[in-house]
């Protein structure tokens, strides 16, 4: 599996990608800003990523609309990761195709097992 995380959160990424590489086997890509992330699914093309809801500059609900838009992008399984209580939106999320909220702080061992059940789940409904 091949995961792009994007979040302006360098410590964030940093953990995420650990266990999701380390513990779960993944393939993990990073970005650190909307823009970065843009380019770099459109280059890797991801099995899935990890979308940081509240960046500066380009937040994710942006990114996301942007990443509909591009032919090559327009596919790939999203998931947000946000702070606790900030995902009121959810239903516009979903409607640009977000599979999934992820909350931070996060629990390290189970995030490749989450993410991996998630996209299951979006596969089988």
């Amino acid at each position: 599996m091949k995961v792009l995380i994007i979040d302006d959160e360098e410590d964030f990424r940093t953990i995420a990608s650990s266990c999701l590489g380390l513990l779960g086997g993944a393939m993990v890509i990073e970005a650190g800003s909307g823009e970065e992330g843009l380019k770099k699914a459109e280059q890797e093309q991801p099995d899935v990523i990890l979308l940081d809801l509240v960046m500066p500059g380009m937040d994710g609900m942006q990114t996301l609309t942007n990443m509909r838009k591009n032919p090559a992008t327009a596919e790939i399984p999203v998931i947000f990761v946000t702070t606790k209580g900030m995902f009121e939106g959810f239903e516009d999320m979903r409607k640009l195709g977000a599979l999934a909220v992820i909350t931070k702080p996060f629990d390290p061992m189970k995030l490749g097992d989450q993410v991996r059940k998630i996209l299951d789940d979006a596969k089988a409904g």
